[in-house]
């Protein structure tokens, strides 16, 4: 018996559709790839003010031509490893796992979050770092869960009184206020031997009990509720939350709410721990392991960073 050995053409047109789908399918995922692109190059590239945005027009239609060039080159191979991608989210959707929608509902969040970002790029390479369980930490920042923000909102009214105060100084206020309520309750808990547990933000607020992540999730979820922008830290073996203050100006106001308003005590002969990322923002330490904002790091290294604009 002899076994025909398929030529290289024979394999291309099997693994082939049929056209015009091949094309099709082609130019959709062209579509998918350039919203992104193009949010990138809008925010980035020199706006010419031409008549109607034209400029704008034709780098669109620039990105879009380039990668669909670049993707006929690969047709053969991309159009089967987007088979097997289909086929994963098949499954994934019949057992419940990550499948159509969820993927749909990420990719709709992207592009929302890009096009409201100054810097979108940041969301991408923030979406290409290693991360524990992200999809799951994701999840449990439910802060529209109705518990979860009357719980913050009752936060701001027991701590402190930032009625003299208006926008940003305020919201720092609020948030300070949330961090002291949250950090005076919490008690460290360790996760299941051998399982990682990862509770949801409304879930956390029974007991103010749990270990960092779910400390994490729910000082972000609560931050995140109330018009603050938080971050979740992943540093080796450890998670942390981290809340926007802005710039140098900002850090400046935060310092002195800290050390002469608010956590006078607590910070009392004590350095203000913070991260200045790439574009110049200043985001302040709320480990659990801190009786201020700002207070020690566990450890400054950032092996990821899950930022929730």
């Amino acid at each position: 018996m002899t076994i025909k050995i398929p030529t290289t053409t024979e394999l291309k047109e099997k693994l082939s559709l049929p056209k015009p789908w091949d094309n099709f399918v082609i130019f959709i995922l062209n579509i998918l790839i350039a919203i992104p692109i193009f949010l990138i190059a809008h925010q980035n590239f020199i706006d010419l003010d031409w008549p109607i945005h034209l400029d704008r027009i034709v780098l669109f239609i620039v990105i879009v031509a380039g990668i669909q060039l670049l993707l006929q080159l690969v047709k053969t191979i991309l159009i089967l490893i987007i088979f097997m991608y289909l086929v994963v989210l098949f499954i994934g959707t019949v057992i419940g796992n990550y499948g159509f929608v969820r993927v749909f509902e990420d990719y709709r969040y992207m592009i929302y979050s890009m096009s409201e970002n100054p810097n979108p790029q940041d969301l991408i390479i923030a979406k290409l770092l290693p991360f524990p369980n992200k999809s799951k930490i994701i999840d449990a920042v439910d802060f529209s869960n109705s518990k979860v923000r009357n719980f913050a909102l009752s936060a701001t009214r027991k701590n402190f009184n930032p009625t003299h105060q208006k926008g940003n100084k305020r919201l720092m206020i609020q948030c300070f206020a949330v961090f002291k309520e949250i950090n005076s309750k919490w008690n460290y808990v360790n996760d299941p031997k051998g399982r990682e547990y990862i509770a949801f933000a409304s879930e956390s607020l029974q007991n103010f009990s749990g270990d960092c992540d779910d400390h994490a999730i729910l000082m972000a979820a609560c931050i995140k509720v109330i018009g603050g922008t938080p971050r979740i830290i992943h540093t080796g073996g450890h998670l942390y939350p981290e809340m926007l203050i802005g710039d140098k100006n900002d850090l400046e106001s935060a310092i002195y709410f800290i050390k002469e308003e608010f956590f006078a005590i607590e910070s009392k002969n004590q350095q203000i721990h913070y991260h200045i990322d790439e574009r110049g923002q200043i985001w302040l330490n709320l480990d659990y392991t801190a009786t201020y904002p700002g207070g020690k790091f566990m450890s400054e290294e950032i092996l990821g960073a899950l930022t929730f604009q």
